[in-house]
């Protein structure tokens, strides 16, 4: 019956725990993804064979639809790694936010992600988000107050802190991307290659086009000497490597093969 259900792109009890897991996480990286989606087979449906990511991320949008929301994929923007979140598709993302957070709090995280829109960095640092306290719609807040509540934006993956300088997650760039295009038009940054948001990346010199680190790692890869593809320029910036899904699963299945055999020798010298 479960087989014949996700054929038919009709949610079954694997779906569904799936889904709730996902919300829980917010956002999670392809592994995770590819885990979590085993553990609910074992849960629920334990004799039956596991559906091909790409077809089980399909049957679940194909039922959401009509909901206006999506488990979404996107990479992320420093490394390429794969991720997916459950977008709602319907509503602007900050007011998705508001059961979470309180009228200033969301006031104070869309002055943070215009400073990040505007900067050429991608980065607001904290002395900038905080001088605008007193700006803030709602109730006042303290520069203390605010600075706790950064963090709690931090926890709950819309923002990332590196340094005492924030930018947007992952998370927040994929949910948000439309919003962003259409608060934002005079000040959004698009990347060259893949034409979609870009927060943070490389520019070139000359012209001003911007790339995702990722995605000039792919257009750069076979090319020994890297130009600009827009004006032709050469590119004096650092080629970052191409993220490779195998080499990382070697890495961790290494790096578990070690912790397990040094878990086995402390326990043969006790």
């Amino acid at each position: 019956m479960q087989s014949s259900a996700r054929r038919m792109g009709v949610m079954t009890d694997v779906h569904r725990r799936f889904l709730q897991l996902l919300m829980t996480h917010g956002v999670l990286e392809e592994q995770d993804i590819r885990r979590l989606q085993k553990h609910c087979y074992k849960v629920h449906d334990r004799n039956a064979a596991v559906e091909k990511l790409e077809d089980f991320i399909h049957n679940i949008n194909s039922v959401l639809e009509s909901l206006y929301i999506e488990v979404k994929k996107g990479i992320t923007e420093d490394n390429g790694r794969p991720i997916y979140a459950l977008v709602n598709l319907a509503t602007t993302p900050v007011s998705k936010m508001a059961s979470d957070f309180a009228e200033n709090e969301l006031d104070l995280f869309r002055k943070a992600l215009e400073l990040i829109i505007d900067s050429e960095s991608g980065f607001a640092s904290s002395t900038n988000i905080l001088n605008l306290v007193d700006q803030l719609k709602g109730k006042k807040m303290k520069k203390k107050e605010a600075e706790q509540v950064l963090q709690k934006f931090v926890q709950n993956k819309w923002l990332i802190e590196k340094e005492g300088e924030f930018t947007l997650h992952s998370r927040a760039i994929l949910e948000m991307e439309q919003y962003i295009r259409e608060t934002y038009p005079d000040s959004v940054k698009m990347c060259n290659i893949c034409h979609s948001l870009l927060i943070q990346g490389q520019s070139c010199e000359t012209c001003g086009i911007r790339m995702h680190l990722p995605c000039m790692a792919k257009y750069f890869q076979s090319i020994r000497e890297p130009h600009c593809p827009h004006c032709n320029d050469y590119w004096p910036h650092e080629i970052p490597e191409v993220f490779n899904q195998e080499k990382e699963k070697e890495r961790e299945e290494e790096a578990g093969f070690s912790k397990s055999s040094k878990k086995s020798l402390r326990s043969r010298q006790q």
